[in-house]
């Protein structure tokens, strides 16, 4: 495997950013990014933006899941 290869494949770290969507506005993102994946597959897309779509998702989900942890978490003592 090329170092170009390894980049390409080294998995991506998500971040929080300082803008936190909510939980709502992700849900929709969520729900859009699956839409698009599905288009992507019915049209016979590449393997790259197969890809790229996937992490976009992937991305979204774990926003999402942090959103509403932090909603629903409850407050500390």
């Amino acid at each position: 495997m090329s170092m170009r290869t390894a980049e390409l494949h080294r998995p991506t770290r998500f971040k929080r950013g300082a803008r936190r969507a909510s939980v709502e506005v992700l849900m929709e993102r969520t729900s859009e990014l699956a839409r698009a994946r599905q288009d992507l597959r019915q049209r016979g897309a590449g393997s790259a933006a197969l890809e790229r779509n996937r992490v976009s998702l992937a991305r979204a989900q774990w926003q999402l899941s942090h959103a509403l942890i932090e909603r629903y978490r409850p407050n500390a003592a």
